[in-house]
């Protein structure tokens, strides 16, 4: 899968840092957060849908 931040709209919550911290972090001099790890197994992708689902601006795609 293809897992992308439109940093263009990211406003640097951390919730989906929060929610998955294997896969995304927070770039602390950009604001945005970023994603660290596009390899993710069956037991991460629950984490990763609900970091998606948990983004309040809808920037997280796949």
């Amino acid at each position: 899968m293809s897992l992308m931040i439109d940093v263009e709209k990211c406003v640097g919550c951390g919730v989906c840092m929060q929610v998955c911290p294997a896969v995304f972090k927070l770039d602390d001099e950009e604001g945005y957060a970023t994603v660290i790890s596009r390899e993710y197994d069956d037991k991460t992708e629950g984490f990763v849908k609900e970091a998606i689902g948990s983004c309040p601006i809808g920037c997280i795609n796949i």
